[in-house]
């Protein structure tokens, strides 16, 4: 996935609570393993780093690649990031339709 879709992805988890938008104090990493990354859904794979923690505010448990782990943190810092923007270069879908 390239890093503008990824970051419209994580932009849209955040906005609808699928990711924590605190921060998380305590991170480790290691080998992955077949797990799935909880930004971009896809395998994080043997040879891979894989990203864990909890939020210390929800409790909720992340497993994510380094690279999302990267985006993750941009995004939930950036101020007004939690929501994805039409700018965005994205389309937009009305669910209710």
């Amino acid at each position: 996935m390239d890093r503008d879709r990824l970051r419209f992805v994580i932009r849209d988890k955040l906005g609808n609570g699928e990711l924590p938008h605190d921060s998380i104090p305590r991170i480790w990493g290691g080998p992955g393993n077949g797990e799935r990354c909880d930004a971009c859904e896809e395998v994080v794979r043997t040879g891979q780093l894989l990203m864990e923690g909890i939020s210390a505010v929800t409790n909720q448990g992340i497993q994510l690649h380094v690279e999302c782990f990267s985006v993750w943190d941009t995004e939930r810092a950036a101020p007004g990031g939690q929501h994805p923007k039409p700018s965005d270069g994205f389309p937009t879908y009305d669910q209710g339709a």
